[in-house]
């Protein structure tokens, strides 16, 4: 059996860690610190760390990549297209890597970035930054059509896809889910249920797919709900999905 858990870094990062039980093994996506991984090796010894995954090149995921190659002689994997430190296996849309025994299908989601990627194993979604619960990541070098194809794409997905992305957003990406649709009985749901878990110092990962698409306004540009708010506020048509989602980004930039 693989348990996944989450580190905790820095303010609100989680580096996510995966351990096989049989083996003693250890995988961490995107490590932007490596004291917290280094400090639970050390509380468990006899394990070791035998893979690092990298969705993309920004330093809260990277900056603790090569200090823990170094004492591990973990492999690096990571982007093909962004300069990760240490990087081992470049990695390429559709490929495919085998880490702990589980095959992990790679897709393209650029956006956040232009050359982040995210990895699927059945049931299991470890996005970084670009699908975040109830919201996204910033476009910091995508386009927003880039980054609504990334989104639709892990949409595709099964809906009881647990969602493993890197920070503790939920609670301010709902008061803005609200802002959009303030009488989606899902969303209130959710901030309650949020607001209960923060308040007794739980995380409110992993998030599953389903409730992302009940209460994520970035998946959800398709409703009339939604893109109705976003024209009404810019006093604009949007005829597209992609165009709601662009607006919607940049009302959430400003929120």
């Amino acid at each position: 059996m693989i348990q996944i858990s989450a580190l905790p870094a820095f303010t609100d990062n989680y580096i996510w860690l995966l351990q096989d039980h049989r083996t003693q093994r250890a995988t961490v996506v995107d490590p932007g610190d490596a004291a917290p991984v280094l400090a639970w090796l050390t509380a468990h010894p006899g394990w070791t760390l035998s893979d690092i995954l990298v969705t993309h090149h920004h330093h809260d995921h990277v900056g603790g990549v090569e200090h823990l190659k170094a004492i591990s002689g973990a492999t690096v994997y990571g982007p093909a297209s962004e300069n990760i430190p240490a990087r081992d296996v470049a990695l390429q849309d559709n490929d495919q890597v085998n880490v702990l025994g589980w095959a992990f299908d790679v897709y393209a989601v650029p956006g956040h970035t232009l050359g982040h990627i995210a990895y699927y194993h059945h049931g299991l979604l470890f996005c970084g930054d670009t699908l975040f619960a109830a919201g996204c990541g910033r476009l910091f070098e995508g386009t927003p059509r880039q980054m609504h194809d990334s989104l639709s794409r892990l949409a595709t997905l099964p809906e009881d896809t647990l969602v493993y992305c890197t920070h503790e957003y939920t609670q301010s990406n709902l008061r803005f889910a609200q802002a959009v649709e303030p009488n989606n009985p899902d969303i209130a749901e959710r901030v309650e249920k949020v607001r209960q878990l923060r308040e007794s110092g739980r995380m409110t990962l992993p998030s599953t797919l389903a409730l992302e698409k009940l209460t994520n306004p970035f998946l959800r540009t398709g409703e009339t709900s939604v893109k109705e708010k976003v024209d009404e506020r810019n006093g604009v048509d949007n005829r597209a999905p992609s165009e709601v989602f662009a607006a919607l980004r940049a009302w959430k930039d400003k929120f």
